[in-house]
């Protein structure tokens, strides 16, 4: 019996990481260059999730402090006509904000892969 509920604590905790991991569906991936490729274009706009400590560590010109637990407060500083670029340390914090971003309503989602950890500027 023992064994039985470990397996299934087991396969809720490897569903939780894989679904935290998968690409939101509907949410564009792009990689630093295509950052560096589209920063002036004034059809995105650029937000990055970290703490504002991270933010204001190291940060790319352009993009946006909005810390991930503040997106639901403050999803109304963005425009849902313009495409959300969106930026963490590594990728996992930004595919979070994807998530939330698209259930508020957000069509036009694209996540940083790799996140600033693969920045080079």
């Amino acid at each position: 019996m023992e064994f039985i509920i470990n397996g299934l604590i087991s396969l809720v905790v490897i569903w939780f990481l894989i679904k935290q991991l998968i690409p939101v569906r509907g949410v564009s991936q792009i990689g630093t260059c295509d950052v560096k490729k589209i920063l002036k274009d004034k059809g995105y706009q650029f937000i990055d999730v970290r703490t504002p400590y991270e933010f204001k560590t190291n940060h790319i010109h352009g993009f946006k402090n909005i810390p991930l637990p503040q997106i639901k407060q403050r999803h109304n500083e963005l425009s849902k006509d313009k495409e959300v670029v969106v930026i963490c340390q590594s990728g996992m914090r930004s595919n979070k904000a994807t998530r939330i971003l698209k259930k508020l309503g957000f069509a036009k989602i694209t996540n940083v892969k790799g996140g600033m950890a693969a920045w080079r500027s």
